[in-house]
């Protein structure tokens, strides 16, 4: 068995549960509930449900092969009232309305979908993030993506708890992987739940962090690989080692090699063709390394 758990939300994470389903046996993603914007704002703001379009993303990148299914989950709709709207959000708004609760409704999508590893969200509690920087508050991950200069980001309310099959795929892992995605508002965003950091760093699995391709603009602007690494441990989540490809404009950092103390950086070629976004099967081959690396190791003791 090889047990991967990918951490964050949206397309990022998804990138990444698309690579692990080239290496890992056994895959589970651990995603973000506080996003405010689109079709999953509004279904937060008329339902009552936490943020469910991060969730779909990562059940549409675990879903059966060429699934026709899993394409209209991303149908977006133009006109009417259900404009704006994508299916597989509305579609899972029942499904947690019918199946009694927020994991049985993900888990009843994930099997529709022939899912082939477990979506979970990093909390079950309606949150809102908080950023705070230069003195100054910014609720909303809305808002907080077009803030600019951020030091902490938080949920409100404070303490909402990680569900107990978050932390026990956290606890079994051999390899964690967090990121790529928005470092505030997608990764810290799901790594602020209550538990989830502590059971990262009890963790036996190595931790990979998955650098961003480039600054995130206003969100990480001047950013390098340094400042992402120096901002996951201001929130109490160290990493192992950090894949980085610096070809779409991504530096190392200004702060300098001590705010990488104790953390590997390999420099890999991770992008796809149009240089926007990681490329999967590059991915796959550089976290398939890391992970037989350390099997390896673990074999020769």
């Amino acid at each position: 068995m090889t047990r991967v758990v990918a951490i964050g939300g949206g397309h990022g994470t998804a990138v990444t549960l698309r690579a692990a389903r080239r290496y890992a046996t056994e895959i589970t993603a651990i995603v973000s509930v506080a996003d405010d914007g689109g079709s999953t704002g509004r279904l937060r703001r008329q339902l009552g449900v936490v943020a469910l379009g991060d969730l779909r993303k990562c059940l549409v990148a675990l879903a059966g092969s060429d699934s026709v299914l899993a394409r209209a989950f991303e149908h977006r709709f133009s006109e009417g009232d259900l404009g704006g709207h994508v299916l597989g959000n509305v579609v899972l708004a029942g499904m947690v309305e019918v199946a009694g609760g927020l994991v049985a409704g993900i888990d009843e999508a994930a099997a529709l979908l022939h899912a082939v590893g477990r979506v979970l969200p990093a909390t079950t509690e309606k949150v809102v993030l908080k950023a705070t920087g230069d003195g100054v508050e910014v609720n909303g991950q809305v808002a907080v993506s077009r803030a600019g200069r951020i030091e902490r980001v938080s949920l409100v309310p404070e303490g909402c708890a990680a569900p107990d099959e978050a932390l026990d795929a956290l606890a079994g892992a051999d390899q964690i992987v967090i990121g790529p995605g928005s470092l505030y508002t997608s990764v810290l965003a799901a790594c602020a739940v209550a538990g989830i950091a502590r059971a990262i760093a009890a963790s036996r699995a190595r931790c990979v962090y998955v650098c961003n391709l480039r600054p995130q603009l206003p969100e990480t602007e001047g950013y390098g690989v340094a400042e992402h690494v120096a901002a996951l441990r201001r929130h109490g989540v160290a990493v192992d080692t950090v894949l980085w490809d610096p070809s779409a404009g991504m530096s190392l950092g200004d702060a300098g090699a001590a705010d990488l103390d104790g953390t590997t950086v390999l420099e890999r070629d991770l992008a796809g063709k149009d240089g926007l976004a990681h490329d999967p099967v590059k991915l796959a081959a550089a976290l398939g390394d890391l992970l037989a690396s350390v099997q390896e190791g673990r074999r020769g003791r």
